[in-house]
């Protein structure tokens, strides 16, 4: 269907009777009600036969059930005058059906949901992004793709912060008539709903002093405090991590002696985290960052292995050897006939598809399945705007994000 759509492939339909059936979908047969009129108008059938083929079609893959209606399609059609090649392509399409196929009102929503939902991320980035991270766990990309793809797209993203941040992601007033995303707790691993909440309210009774009034105030134990320092949340009452950390230390809650009374002495010079410090805690926190993505910190050691970036790749020609590293987003094994497996690689330029061909995920299995930061060497295609690194070679380097924590979806 792409293929004619794009005028790469002419058109035919063997008769008027078809041709009334699948002119809208360029001869191709897309939705089950096509395939039910096909079989009706090509071979035969009768409506309730139709409607049988249609309840086959979606168990066929569980249950079998399917192939006894070859013999009859095949035939009807020949008794109407259909060359055998076009009876064989049809079938194999009702086959593909199992896999993917279903009814036009189906692709009628689905193709609404798409149209509504790319309007808002082009046109309303912030308030789509701000959506999708409140409904989390959901859809094929993690916070961390979803916050780094909207900043690339020019929202303004601010970090956790104990003294502005809901439970919930919000929206803020921006440069403009803009609006800027404020990351939620709810964000924070760790800490929980009732606990973020109470953070809340004790911030909306009166504004937080330090971290003493915020653990008196809100209720909070030294445990809470301290997933609220791992994740830089407390960064306006406390300062850097290694500040945030000490004045947790620092809290008496469980002295009642001491509750109300204020304690005054001189703070250490605690060094502030490095980069890359700071770039694990967030990860490890969040399972994202504001700061710059992992894998610009490793470039020059990835440089070192000729590895390029995904923008690098996407300036190569057709059939170029090329090599690529990427933190592994995504792993994905549409069919365990095929043992293919697509994985999608992510660095601080942007995203490559990368495809495993069977053979290779056998050789590399425990790579392909555990790698976090992994290295390939293949051959890059390029068809008009799809483009692919086909995998020849697999490497595991993730020894070089240290105790960084990455997460990927995967086989889903």
């Amino acid at each position: 269907y792409l293929r004619r759509r794009q005028g790469l492939e002419a058109i035919d339909y063997p008769s008027p009777a078809i041709e009334g059936v699948l002119s809208r979908t360029l001869g191709v047969p897309i939705f089950q009600e096509q395939v039910m009129q096909l079989a009706v108008v090509a071979a035969g059938f009768t409506p309730g036969e139709a409607d049988q083929l249609r309840r086959s079609m979606a168990a066929w893959r569980r249950k079998g059930g399917l192939e006894h209606f070859r013999e009859r399609l095949l035939r009807g059609m020949a008794e109407r005058g259909y060359a055998q090649a076009f009876a064989e392509r049809i079938f194999a399409q009702i086959q593909g059906f199992g896999e993917y196929g279903f009814p036009e009102s189906h692709a009628a929503s689905f193709a609404l949901l798409v149209y509504v939902s790319a309007w808002l991320k082009r046109f309303e980035p912030a308030v789509f992004t701000c959506a999708l991270l409140n409904s989390q766990p959901m859809g094929f990309y993690a916070p961390a793709q979803l916050v780094r793809d909207a900043r690339a797209h020019g929202v303004d993203v601010r970090r956790v912060d104990v003294t502005v941040s809901e439970w919930d992601c919000t929206l803020e007033p921006a440069a403009g008539d803009s609006l800027a995303l404020r990351l939620g707790l709810r964000l924070i691993k760790g800490i929980s709903a009732t606990g973020g909440k109470r953070v809340v309210h004790a911030r909306a009774v009166q504004a937080l002093r330090d971290v003493q009034d915020l653990a008196r105030r809100a209720q909070l134990s030294r445990g809470d405090l301290k997933v609220l320092a791992d994740a830089g949340a407390l960064a306006p009452l406390a300062g850097h991590r290694r500040d945030a950390w000490w004045q947790v230390l620092g809290v008496e809650q469980d002295l009642p002696v001491l509750q109300g009374a204020e304690i005054r002495e001189p703070r250490p010079a605690l060094k502030v985290p490095t980069e890359g410090e700071d770039l694990v805690y967030d990860y490890n926190s969040t399972g994202l960052s504001l700061g710059r993505h992992p894998l610009a910190l490793l470039r020059p050691q990835l440089r070192r292995q000729r590895f390029r970036t995904a923008a690098e790749l996407r300036e190569l020609d057709h059939k170029r050897l090329a090599r690529a590293a990427g933190l592994v987003i995504s792993r994905q094994c549409p069919s365990a006939e095929n043992g293919i497996v697509f994985v999608t690689l992510e660095d601080e330029t942007g995203m490559v598809n990368v495809v495993i061909w069977k053979p290779l995920v056998e050789r590399f299995r425990r790579i392909v399945a555990g790698a976090r930061l992994l290295g390939v060497v293949g051959i890059w295609e390029r068809h008009g705007e799809v483009t692919h690194l086909i995998a020849g070679r697999l490497e595991d380097h993730s020894h070089l994000l240290g105790e960084l924590t990455t997460r990927s979806r995967d086989f889903h």
